[in-house]
């Protein structure tokens, strides 16, 4: 086997195919995985390998390197958009592993199959929102990224049973918990009211959450971010994503092919921060 990614060269998508189906080195099986998906390899032979290796932990025991490989792979298949991982993936939400939970649920977001709501609505209807109470056998549930995959995937539904169940982590102990509610609010809504609860903690005063923040106000599609945004105290790159996503991604309709008011401001916003 060439020896290429541990050398730190790059390799092929043959030699990536080559890492994933040997079973000898995890941390090959492992850059493998996160290779493919990262290069969004549509051969479906890695398909059938990424299935592979999260199964391999569904319903077994499972030790932590093939749980390490199953993570990694639950990634990718999100990336791939591959409608034969679903049923993978939503077998990984019932997972005792929490990594491996928040990475099925980050994939299942990334699908844009909205036939994963239901799993992902009773997932995160398990979850505790007073401190210490959740399960000791199960922790927490990875309630960030179950509200970020249901934003991604009832976004306009405007569906009410879907908002009352984000609005209850409007309250919850940890800020970027409350953030994600308030993202994925503003995104299956459209109301730009939940858009509050994320701009109040840009003023926080730990940068990691203020960062976090940044990235919900952008995902958000809200618009009117955008002022906030520019002068939040965090790093210029992180703002300039933000922006851009306001760009390209706003919360009503597409963005129009002419440069309007709206758009040239947030250009300017972001020509402030270059």
């Amino acid at each position: 086997m060439n020896d290429n990614a541990s050398a730190g060269q790059p390799i092929s998508e043959a030699e990536a195919l080559e890492r994933l189906e040997q079973r000898e080195d995890p941390s090959q099986r492992y850059y493998a995985a996160w290779w493919l998906g990262r290069m969004r390899c549509q051969n479906p032979k890695a398909i059938s390998l990424l299935i592979d290796a999260l199964g391999s932990v569904l319903g077994q025991p499972a030790s932590p390197d093939d749980l390490m490989v199953a993570r990694n792979a639950a990634r990718a298949l999100g990336k791939l958009q591959s409608q034969a991982a679903m049923t993978g993936l939503l077998q990984a939400l019932e997972h005792s592993d929490h990594d491996l939970r928040e990475a099925a649920a980050r994939s299942l977001g990334e699908s844009g199959d909205a036939k994963a709501l239901p799993a992902l609505l009773s997932t995160l209807n398990r979850s505790s929102i007073e401190p210490g109470a959740a399960s000791q056998a199960r922790l927490d549930q990875p309630c960030e990224a179950l509200l970020e995959a249901i934003g991604c995937l009832a976004k306009g539904s405007q569906d009410p049973s879907t908002c009352q169940a984000l609005q209850r982590f409007c309250q919850h102990p940890r800020p970027m918990v409350r953030s994600a509610a308030c993202r994925a609010l503003v995104l299956v809504s459209g109301d730009s009211q939940w858009a509050e609860g994320m701009l109040n903690l840009l003023n926080d005063p730990e940068p990691l959450i203020r960062r976090g923040v940044v990235v919900d106000l952008g995902a958000s599609g809200w618009r009117e971010a955008g002022d906030a945004i520019a002068g939040c105290a965090a790093e210029s790159n992180i703002k300039l994503l933000a922006l851009r996503q306001l760009l390209e991604q706003p919360l009503h309709g597409t963005a129009p092919s002419a440069l309007g008011e709206h758009e040239r401001h947030l250009l300017n916003l972001m020509d402030g921060l270059l």
